[in-house]
């Protein structure tokens, strides 16, 4: 039968993972692109790198399962989902830097547009707020101050949209529901396009990909596009990345939830096939839909920053030499002396959706050291987890009972005992770590006969480690509120002179 190579498109770096038909990983490679930060608040990729960075490390992969003798099966695709891409169809070409999610060049105009009295309609189309992170607001400043002509070749997709053209040889432009209920220009309730946006947001309706289902057919690899995957390899299944984690931890019921750590971390709850009515601090998303019509939604919490903080620890400040580092420094003091770091780089997300919040660090003392700041890195992550997890039981009316967790964060056992005291609820480490390219594997794979059905990959579920409360509750929650405290004081810090808070008074 052959593996399936997941494409795992993130924010820092791509990686491929090839999974068996047991669902265990067969092999792995990894590359770093650069991130790009032309001005405060803006955050950008190139492209060409990001496919540069797919092309090595699906390729090197490939050969070294050529070399044992085993066969490519599919391709599946999982991406940072709302950074925003644009090429030119005809010259086959990024005509600007991809904007990233993180960016927050056009918070003024999210506000403006909620100050207009848009909110309402966005909410109820599209499950998300007028926030920056989406694509939508992106993709019009690219339009307008950025300068990208309009055209009948001029194309827009999240990143999964970009390999999906580039890896057909151009033949197909197309995404799934998942990316697409990312950008604030598709109908949740129709699954499809919404003139409505497109017109609000000037963006036009020709330079949309098509929407397939995430597990489905997305074409196929042309010719000589990557060394050692053969042409015809079939592209089975697309998902953004916190999907495709929800559906790879197994969440396939009503209830269950997942948070992953990665550059930022996202706390999924699958609510089943009916789309629930929009909360106030999360977002409705489309969780993934299959090639039989089955839809799944999710309640998301967003938090921008968890793993960018230990970057920053590493490459802004020189405390780490090695992300591996955090934990076992963070862990060789029992606390963080005092010191709280509310880690809002780029704002704060979920619950409170402030594009102008900036970090802080606050509690310092003479006595504040290395061990100090890593830990209150670590216990920033777990507070984060917790404000997210109380608003979406509070929305839901569905406490959870359990939190399934994975990426690049969950291998510290110091951060999985953080959060379930903060909890209060068991937290479980699956064996297989990288949940998002299972996902994404299991995706593509369902959808080429790799596997039969969702109970086949539901029985593949299998615990590493599992952390039960250590803490009492009022012991957690004295440190969540001198967290609550240092968010307070992070709020609104960078919103522009002259520009009013909303529900402040405008004398």
């Amino acid at each position: 039968m052959g593996v399936v190579i997941a494409i795992d498109a993130g924010t820092t770096g791509v990686r491929a993972m090839a999974v068996d038909e047991a669902g265990r990983p067969a092999g792995f490679a990894y590359r770093e692109f650069a991130q790009h930060y032309p001005r405060p608040g803006w955050v950008e990729h190139d492209p060409e790198e990001i496919w540069s960075a797919v092309t090595a490390t699906v390729g090197g992969l490939a050969a070294e399962l050529a070399g044992r003798g085993v066969a490519v099966a599919a391709l599946g695709i999982t991406d940072q989902r709302e950074t925003t891409v644009v090429w030119d169809r005809a010259r086959d070409e990024p005509l600007a830097p991809a904007i990233v999610w993180q960016d927050r060049r056009t918070a003024a105009v999210c506000e403006g547009l909620a100050a207009a009295g848009h909110l309402p309609t966005i909410r109820r189309l599209t499950g998300l707020i007028l926030d920056p992170y989406f694509s939508a607001t992106k993709l019009a400043w690219l339009l307008g101050e950025g300068g990208v002509p309009t055209g009948p070749d001029l194309a827009f997709g999240t990143v999964d949209s970009w390999l999906v053209w580039r890896l057909t040889g151009g033949q197909v432009h197309a995404t799934d529901p998942s990316n697409a209920s990312r950008t604030s220009l598709f109908d949740i309730n129709r699954l499809a396009w919404s003139d409505e946006l497109c017109g609000l947001f000037g963006v036009p309706s020709t330079c949309l990909p098509e929407v397939r289902p995430s597990s489905g057919s997305f074409g196929a690899v042309a010719a000589g596009v990557i060394d050692h995957v053969p042409a015809g390899t079939p592209i089975g299944g697309v998902a953004g990345d916190q999907q495709a984690a929800l559906f790879g931890q197994a969440c396939l019921r009503p209830g269950m939830t997942k948070n992953t750590y990665g550059t930022g971390s996202f706390v999924l709850m699958n609510v089943g096939a009916e789309r629930p009515d929009p909360v106030d601090g999360l977002l409705t998303t489309v969780a993934w839909t299959l090639a039989d019509g089955t839809t799944a939604y999710a309640l998301e919490g967003s938090v921008f920053v968890t793993g960018a903080a230990v970057q920053w620890l590493r490459d802004g400040l020189g405390i780490i030499r090695e992300a591996a580092e955090v934990g076992p420094l963070a862990a060789s003091v029992p606390d963080a002396g005092g010191a709280v770091l509310v880690p809002a780089f780029t704002g704060l997300g979920s619950p409170w959706w402030d594009p102008y919040a900036r970090g802080v660090l606050v509690g310092l003392t003479r006595g504040t050291g290395r061990a100090h700041l890593a830990r209150a890195v670590v216990e920033a992550m777990a507070y984060l987890t917790r404000d997210v997890v109380d608003a979406m039981a509070a929305a839901s009316g569905r406490p959870v009972t359990t939190l399934r967790v994975d990426g690049g964060g969950a291998v510290m056992d110091l951060l999985l005992q953080l959060v379930a005291d903060q909890l209060q609820v068991p937290v479980e480490r699956p064996q297989v770590a990288e949940t998002t390219a299972l996902g994404a594997a299991y995706l593509a794979g369902l959808a080429t006969g790799v596997w039969d059905s969702v109970d086949q990959l539901s029985a593949r579920w299998a615990l590493d480690a599992r952390f039960e409360p250590a803490l009492g509750s009022a012991a957690a929650d004295r440190g969540h509120a001198e967290w609550t405290r240092a968010v307070a004081r992070s709020r609104d810090w960078a919103r522009p002179p002259g520009l009013r808070a909303p529900g402040s008074d405008p004398s």
